[in-house]
């Protein structure tokens, strides 16, 4: 089978790879889309912890199941997604100190075929395309565990979205505005975003490089409840300076580095919660899809490439200029 193989650090290469025998327990599925995550730049990179050569990435895909090595078959002949998650745990909490993620160090996505353990497969959601169901891992979790186990999020919210763009905080609107969350406020480095994302549900919206952004907020909004960041770095403190009362702020990545002088009088004057989320537990993942299911929510894709073209897929993901997923089309 043909796969997506890095082979040493920043060498990513279209390989023949043989398949093995299916291992007891598993599923092999034949992929039709994959869609790619930050991660995997990372990883290509070789800025990502423990990286094992050669692997094959990819942590979100949709495919459907060719062949089971296991007594239970229902899922035959069905189009899965696939949870990335490898050992979270019994604890709800935190993830286990043997979790890892599915596309390395275990072969992941980025090939005609992945064999994974059976209890890793679900039914996609029938209202969306193969590239929709593929997009949807990764940031659906993510934003699912950010928004609603961590932020504890209720439609009285009034909610701020940081760097809206990415497949995490586009989920994350979809995801608060399905809930009834009113209003919605993001923010974004450029003004067409803004507009794509009051498409999405957003009812404010400001431009980080004003350098008034927080004080353009704080005037239309008062103050929010509950922000979902991935960003960090110098802004948080204005996060912080934004947050109501009691309010809640949940970090799922720090794009933009450390935390400069943190304002701790205002956290704990304000009783403010600064909750760290990332991905999210087996849990997480079927809730995720059963909200999916029943508000119809339809990941934005930002692009599609074939398979043969990965590396303009990942120089669409280097330059930051998508607007949801990046998919890379496998078998159609």
């Amino acid at each position: 089978m043909k796969a997506l193989v890095l082979s040493s650090p920043g060498t990513l290469q279209l390989s023949d790879i043989e398949l093995a025998p299916l291992p007891v327990g598993c599923a092999r599925v034949r992929m039709h889309a994959a869609a790619l995550n930050r991660r995997d730049e990372w990883i290509v990179r070789g800025k990502y912890p423990r990286i094992q050569y050669p692997s094959v990435l990819g942590a979100d895909g949709c495919g459907t199941v060719v062949e089971i090595n296991a007594p239970d078959h229902r899922l035959l002949g069905q189009r899965v997604v696939i949870n990335p998650n490898r050992g979270w745990g019994s604890d709800e909490r935190a993830q286990s100190a043997d979790y890892s993620i599915l596309g390395m160090p275990s072969p992941g996505t980025f090939a005609e075929y992945l064999d994974v353990p059976l209890d890793r497969l679900h039914p996609a959601p029938p209202h969306l395309s193969d590239d929709e169901a593929a997009a949807l891992p990764v940031v659906g979790m993510t934003a699912y565990r950010a928004v609603f186990v961590q932020g504890r999020l209720v439609p009285s919210d009034t909610v701020l979205v940081t760097g809206i763009g990415g497949g995490v905080a586009l989920t994350a609107l979809q995801f608060a505005h399905a809930a009834g969350a009113e209003p919605i406020a993001v923010t974004s480095g450029a003004e067409w975003k803004l507009e794509r994302a009051r498409s999405l549900g957003a009812q404010d919206g400001v431009l980080y490089t004003d350098p008034d952004w927080d004080q353009q907020l704080r005037h239309r909004l008062g103050g929010v409840d509950l922000v979902v960041d991935g960003t960090g770095g110098e802004p948080f403190n204005r996060l912080i300076a934004l947050a109501r009362p009691a309010a809640r702020i949940v970090v799922y990545g720090a794009t933009l580095g450390q935390i400069p002088m943190l304002d701790v009088h205002r956290l704990f004057w304000r009783q403010l919660r600064i909750l760290g989320s990332t991905m999210g537990s087996d849990r997480d993942f079927a809730a995720m899809l059963a909200f999916v299911e029943q508000h119809r929510i339809v990941p934005v894709v930002d692009s599609v490439y074939p398979l043969a073209e990965y590396d303009r897929a990942f120089d669409r993901l280097r330059h930051q200029a998508q607007f949801g997923k990046v998919v890379l089309r496998i078998n159609s």
